[in-house]
């Protein structure tokens, strides 16, 4: 099974001016791409060969695991960003609300630990079988579906996500990424609890 890039639901300039189109050929463009080529190569006469991208990013481990899930990632982290933002509101709200006291707290507890995250990596969003919402900080190409957690928004905070727009201010480009999340997509994420698909 060869794996090919997603496609993109708004035009490459369409999160201007909070993400900008150079941002998006090099992040989108380059380093998706580049992810996508190596893990062809890498499950060419594997196990992996014809797996689907979720299992193989559930079951690998080393560079076949690192080129997979940072596909599965940036795929992830594309979909849910939006050029026209929707709110968060209805049943994430309020489980949200419930969950952190309010949606001030929640964010400010998902920028901690998108600020804590000492180099590259990932912060998450999850849903688990209990029905809990945890906010989870992963280095390098850590994912929930690993640790059977459902992913429902992300925070790429690799540098290369964000150099060009904003060197280093790495909270600037985390409040970007919040006003441009769909949470509406989110919302339906946690509805779906997709944990009961694969489990």
């Amino acid at each position: 099974m060869k794996h090919e890039m997603p496609k993109l639901s708004y035009p490459i300039d369409g999160l201007k001016p909070r993400i900008s189109e150079d941002t998006m050929k090099f992040h989108y463009g380059k380093h998706l791409q580049a992810y996508t080529d190596n893990l062809n190569k890498l499950i060419k006469g594997t196990e992996f060969e014809d797996k689907s991208l979720e299992e193989i990013v559930r079951t690998a481990n080393g560079a076949i695991y690192n080129n997979a899930a940072q596909v599965w990632n940036h795929t992830f982290f594309f979909e849910t960003l939006s050029p026209t933002a929707k709110p968060i509101s209805g049943t994430l709200k309020a489980k949200l609300i419930a969950t952190y006291g309010s949606i001030d707290n929640f964010k400010k507890q998902l920028m901690a630990k998108a600020m804590g995250l000492f180099g590259s990596g990932w912060i998450w969003l999850t849903y688990n079988e209990r029905n809990q919402l945890n906010i989870e900080a992963m280095a390098n190409a850590g994912n929930p579906l690993q640790k059977n957690m459902t992913p429902l928004m992300t925070i790429d905070v690799w540098e290369h996500a964000y150099y060009l727009d904003y060197q280093n201010r790495r909270a600037d480009f985390c409040e970007a990424v919040w006003e441009l999340t769909n949470w509406q997509l989110v919302e339906q994420r946690m509805e779906k609890n997709l944990f009961n698909i694969y489990y």
